[in-house]
């Protein structure tokens, strides 16, 4: 029997879209959720000279954006 006469199964479908990888990454979204809704408190920050306040999760939530730009620009696979 060939892979195209391979009678499919609705189930056997939907069990292969919830990979680990999915999970994981569900759980981790339900938690950055959770963080920022207990996390709302207003923060000082210095940059540099400035000083702002802002709610404590942006702050981190822009710190994890520069990383992984950092991280994207120095360690991206090359075309070759």
């Amino acid at each position: 029997m060939s892979y195209r006469e391979a009678p499919s199964s609705r189930k056997a479908g939907a069990r292969s879209r919830l990979t680990p990888a999915r999970i994981t990454g569900g759980v981790l979204a339900i938690l950055a959720v959770v963080f920022i809704f207990e996390n709302t408190q207003k923060v000082r920050i210095r940059l540099l000279i400035p000083e702002v306040t802002m709610p404590l999760y942006l702050g981190l939530l822009a710190t994890f954006v520069i990383g992984a730009l950092c991280g994207g620009i120095f360690f991206r696979r090359s075309s070759r």
